[in-house]
This record gives structure tokens, C-alpha cells and sequence, in this order.
């Protein structure tokens, strides 16, 4: 017991179950109860950071203090077997690695645009690294990497989704060894994970650990970098407490590390890039294709959904998008079709014109309930009626529209069923399947796939020569604030998937509105116009980056009983805390959960350690999301 240091993981039992915890300070005598330490793990304490960072948490990110811990143990109680250590120097640090330049040299020369951004990026502190799809991040991450090893400091390489680790692994054991590697994440076995999770703690040579937003609580000592690819992604909010946000993680683990954090997007968050300009952080751009093709010689196509001309011979894919699928498998190209499953609410939408109601506080679309017959803002509450025809055109063609994954493929096996046709979406399912599909879409033996979300992540097809986007405009109704910035995201990096320095390519995209602002941004790679459009926006109607969001929910079982609860919350944070809004009660977005009724309220502040302080005080019943991507 002498020899207990702070940052020690033991195992002690509580209600007759092995449990792991950290030890986070020693008392000569407790003043509580205390269980007995049945054991403890062979290895060095937990670094002092990571000690440092969950303290910091708990308090950024209220949570019970049990749902933090659990970010910073192994996964199971059970204690591997202490492995040999290697020598340090005589200095006591880390020995550098040596990479051998060597293998970088089956690597292309380095372009221009990242031969300025490795040389902007010196020293500890924050980098917004802007580049462009295929402008060639991932080759400046390697490079900061084998800076980072040669002085021997350990890395994080950051990925949003465990099914793109697979190739980012290949890449990185290709220039740094397998031994450097470490791999974590959740579709790993507890044991394999466990294994990792000890193989870091005990490490006295510099790592790179590989891994979704959970890697960053692993016991790295000496880190010298972390890399947040894709930083924009919404996988990177964890959705239960702590509700963290890892970008903002990273930025604090770096600080205490006194290491160089980077954020690499194509489609940089607007509040990350706002922040980075107002604190003079630096943002480094790259908007030149990496292999020197050029991206302009993209041809973009617009089909107009509303015209009912341009689906002469088929009800989803318009004649335009049929002829260049057709153009492109004669010429043994491959072809993309991509469906935005966000656009999923119950809008109404002219099919004339396009015109759709919007909320006149929150400048949202109105989201339809059939149980009602009402339009209802899922933010603030407003309300007001179905109109009997379009009020701009008065088209009586007002419809609810919604195409799935299934209907796309059985037009398309329908129209060309001569065609190899693969679907790739979330629903793959496993981590071993994903990785299956990926290699064989790389492979070239699917002649057209249909997909979601998950291909606009990181998927490099030398084959592709077409993609196209069904509903470009589809998640553009959702009644959401950040809807416009999702769609930019999701669209730009999809239309980024052809032109990648393999050949020239076409995007067709079909909407109900072509000269939708946002869709002409990101079909055009127009940032800095969308991005001060967006900011606007964002500043008239209050939110982030010019407010603190707090999203609060209850369940009952009841519509009655959540409204009225819920009416009753409002009432006293309004008492309470004067300084803030407070908007609804509403329905939520998602109005039954589990066999109840959720209601929900969102509260704005220009503080937000008030926010903090509505959480610490909320009555049992009500769940929580502080800092969240949306408010559905």
C-alpha cells in the first residue's frame, strides 16, 4: 500500500463484481467508506496528462464520475501479464525511432502546397490544415509523424470511422513498421483491446496509436502529435456523458502534452474555422489536387426534380444522370450513386417550385405531423397550418417525398441488369464486412454502387468516373440548424470522389432547387462563400459559434405528463438563470423513444459555465447534451 502512486489502475469489488478505477490521489485516512484494493496492475501509473485530462472533463463535460473513469480504463478486469520493457537512454527518455528514409522514398514527391504547410506547422499549439479532396492530408500527416518518432514522441492519428482505419493502418505500417502501430477501437475483442490498451502503458518507445475519438483516452506517454483527419465529422460528439466533442479533447491533451494538434478537413466545421480566425490559430490551405490533375476538369451536371420532362425513363434517376451512367460502363468507368439518408423528416415541399415553409424565429424548415395536420418547429415550437396549395405558385402538388437505398437499387438493376451493382452503406454491418466491401470496391468489381453517408469517407476508387447525387437537397430540409453545413460537408466530399488525379469525371446532381446556394458551393468547392453566408445566418438567428447550446429531454409516459414537465423546467431555468432563452417545449425531432414521449427544450447562452450550472442542478428524469451537432 506504500507503494500506491497516483495513477495506478486497480481492481476492487463492488456488489460482489470486479471493477477497475484510478487511483487519483492518496489520504492518510478517508473520510467515507472505502472497499479494499484487491489487486493491482503490473505497470507504470497512468500518465500524468491523461490524469490531468480527466479531471479537466468531468468539468467541461458534466457526468457522473463513473462514466469518465470508464473512458480511462481497459475494458476488462482482468490484468494481462507485465511485458519487458525496453531500455530508456541514459537520459531517461524515450529513445527516438529511427525511420529509415528509406521507406518514404516509394512515396511521390511532395507538391508544393504540402511542403508549406509541414513548414507552417512548427512547434506546439493548434493547425487547421484546409486541403481540398485528394490535395494529399494524409501524406503531410505522415510526414509530421516521422518528425514527431525521429524525436521521440508518440502520435495519435485520429480517424471518425473504425471501417477507414483499415487503409490508414496500411499506410502508416508501410512507413513506420508494424511494431510502431497500435490499433484501438471498439470492434476490437475486450481482450485485443485490453492487450493494446496495457501495450501503450507500458511503452517506452514512441507509438502510433491508430483509432476512433476513444483512442484519445489511452495511457500515451511523451506524445509529440495528434492528427484529427476528416475533424468535421459528426462521429467525432460522443452521444452519451460525457458528451464530449474530441477536436475540443484534443486541443486540451495536446496543451498539456505540449504537442502539435491538427485538424484536417476538406470541409472544415464552421465553428472550428471561426475560432481558428478569431484566435489567430493558424489555417493552412491546400486546393491543388496532390498527383497535379486538375480538379476544374470536373463536370458538373444539374437535373431539376421538378421537371417532370427529365424522368422521361425513370422515376428517381433523371434521363441526364441514366445517359452518363450509361456513357460511363461503356467505357468501363465505374459509377457512384449517392443517397443522402439524412433527408428522412416529414417535409412538405412544393414540387412545382420547391418552395417549403419555413420557421419565421428559426429560419428552419417545418417539419409535418399527420396526427395534427400541423407544421411545428422542433426548436422553438411554432406552429401553423398545412396551406391547401403553394403560396408562391399556388401549385396544389405540396408533397411529402422520400426515397430509399432499395428503390435506387432495384431501378437501377431494373435499368442496366447487365451491371455488377453493390450497395455500401452502415448497414454492412461488422467491422471485417466493411473492410471486405472496401477492398472490393477498390478492386473494380462493382460496376455501379449505391450508398450512403460512409462513402463520402475516405473511399478511393482509381476506376470511378461518375457519381451521382439523387436528392442533393434532401437533407436540406431537415429542421435543423445545421443542415446547410451537412449538406455542403456531405456533397462536397462526395463530388470529391472523382477527379482524385486517376482521370476526369462527371457529377450529376439531381435537386429540387440547382441554384440553391449551398448546393452551388459545394458542387463549385466555393468555401469561403459558403462559409460567410453560413456565419450570417448563424449570427441573426443565434446560434453557434455566437451562443452555447444546451439540449434537454424527458421521457414519460405521457404526451401530457413530458409537456407538462417540461413546461415546468422552463419555468425555472427562466427564474433562475435570466441571462439565458429558453425555447419550447417541443416535441422532439424523434417524439416517441422506448415507448414514451419525449419532449424536449434548447437553452442559449453567451456563458457557458451557465449552462454547466442547468445541468448540475436538473431534476432526475431529464436527459442532456451540452455542445451538441444538432438538435434533432
Amino acid at each position: 500500500e506504500a507503494d500506491l502512486a497516483v495513477g495506478a489502475v486497480v481492481r476492487v469489488s463492488l456488489r460482489a463484481r470486479p471493477v477497475l478505477g484510478i487511483v487519483v490521489r492518496t489520504v492518510p485516512k478517508p473520510s467515507f467508506a472505502v472497499k479494499p484494493i484487491s489487486a493491482v496492475a503490473p505497470f507504470s501509473p497512468i500518465p500524468k496528462a491523461s490524469l490531468q485530462l480527466l479531471d479537466w472533463l468531468r468539468q467541461y463535460y458534466p457526468a457522473p464520475l463513473g462514466a469518465v473513469v470508464r473512458l480511462f480504463v481497459p475494458p476488462t478486469e482482468a490484468f494481462p501479464k507485465a511485458e519487458r520493457r525496453t531500455k530508456k537512454n541514459e537520459d531517461g527518455q524515450a529513445s527516438p525511432l529511427k525511420v529509415l528514409s528509406s521507406s518514404f522514398d516509394n512515396l511521390p514527391a511532395l507538391t508544393d502546397e504540402q511542403i508549406k504547410a509541414i513548414a507552417a506547422i512548427q512547434g506546439p499549439g493548434s493547425y487547421l490544415l484546409h486541403g481540398i479532396t485528394g490535395s494529399g492530408k494524409s501524406r503531410v500527416y505522415l510526414e509530421l509523424t516521422q518528425a514527431a518518432l525521429a524525436k521521440g514522441k508518440s502520435v495519435f492519428m485520429l480517424t471518425p470511422e473504425i471501417g477507414l482505419t483499415t487503409q490508414l493502418t496500411h499506410d502508416f505500417i508501410q512507413q513506420f513498421g508494424e511494431r510502431t502501430i497500435v490499433v484501438l477501437h471498439s470492434a476490437m475483442t475486450a481482450a485485443a483491446r485490453r492487450d493494446a490498451w496495457y501495450r501503450l502503458l507500458a511503452a517506452e518507445q514512441p507509438l502510433v496509436v491508430i483509432g476512433p475519438r476513444s483512442a484519445l483516452f489511452s495511457p500515451v506517454r511523451n506524445v509529440g502529435l495528434i492528427v484529427l483527419d476528416e475533424s468535421h465529422d459528426q462521429a467525432y460528439k460522443n452521444e452519451s456523458a460525457p458528451h464530449y466533442q474530441a477536436g475540443r479533447v484534443a486541443a486540451v491533451l495536446a496543451q498539456l502534452h505540449g504537442a502539435i494538434f491538427v485538424s484536417g478537413s476538406a470541409t472544415p466545421a464552421v465553428e472550428d474555422y471561426y475560432v481558428a480566425l478569431k484566435k489567430q490559430r493558424p489555417v493552412l490551405s491546400m486546393h491543388r489536387i496532390a498527383t497535379g490533375h486538375n480538379s476544374d476538369k470536373t463536370v458538373i451536371v444539374s437535373a431539376d426534380l421538378r421537371d417532370p420532362t427529365s424522368f422521361s425513363r425513370s422515376r428517381i434517376l433523371s434521363t441526364k444522370l441514366v445517359d452518363k451512367i450509361t456513357t460511363s460502363l461503356n467505357n468501363n468507368e465505374q459509377v457512384l450513386l449517392f443517397l443522402n439518408r439524412r433527408g428522412t423528416a416529414n417535409v412538405v415541399l412544393c414540387n412545382n417550385c420547391g418552395w417549403q415553409k419555413l420557421c419565421p424565429n428559426c429560419d428552419l424548415p417545418l417539419t409535418y405531423h399527420g396526427d395534427e395536420h400541423k407544421l411545428r418547429c422542433h426548436t422553438c415550437g411554432y406552429t401553423t397550418t398545412l396551406p391547401g396549395s403553394c403560396p408562391e405558385c399556388s401549385n396544389g402538388d405540396i408533397l411529402l417525398k422520400s426515397i430509399g437505398t432499395k428503390a435506387v437499387l432495384e431501378e437501377v438493376n431494373r435499368l442496366f441488369p447487365q451491371a455488377k451493382v453493390q450497395r455500401f452503406d452502415t448497414d454492412l454491418g461488422k467491422e471485417e464486412r466493411l473492410e471486405k466491401h472496401i477492398s472490393a470496391l477498390k478492386s473494380g468489381s462493382a460496376d455501379i454502387i449505391v450508398g450512403t453517408q460512409i462513402i463520402a469517407k475516405g473511399l478511393d476508387l482509381p476506376r470511378l468516373g461518375l457519381v451521382g447525387i439523387i436528392s442533393a437537397d434532401s437533407s436540406l430540409l431537415m429542421p435543423d440548424y445545421t443542415a446547410s453545413e451537412r449538406t455542403y460537408q456531405l456533397i462536397s466530399q462526395v463530388v470529391g470522389r472523382v477527379g482524385r488525379g486517376h482521370r476526369a469525371g462527371t457529377v450529376v446532381v439531381q435537386s429540387y432547387d440547382p441554384t440553391n446556394p449551398t448546393l452551388q458551393a459545394a458542387t463549385t468547392a466555393h468555401w469561403a462563400g459558403f462559409y460567410e453566408h453560413e456565419l450570417a445566418e448563424r449570427q441573426a438567428f443565434h446560434f453557434p459559434p455566437f451562443t452555447f447550446l444546451l439540449k434537454l429531454n424527458c421521457l414519460r409516459a405521457t404526451s401530457k405528463a413530458a409537456e407538462t414537465n417540461a413546461t415546468k423546467l422552463a419555468e425555472a431555468i427562466r427564474t433562475n438563470h435570466p441571462s439565458v432563452t429558453v425555447e419550447g417545449p417541443t416535441p422532439a425531432f424523434h417524439p416517441r423513444e422506448r415507448g414514451k414521449y419525449n419532449w424536449q427544450l434548447v437553452v442559449k447562452s453567451a456563458k457557458r459555465t451557465e449552462l454547466v450550472d442547468i445541468i448540475q442542478g436538473l431534476p432526475s428524469g431529464w436527459s442532456y447534451d451540452i455542445d451538441p451537432i444538432n438538435l434533432l
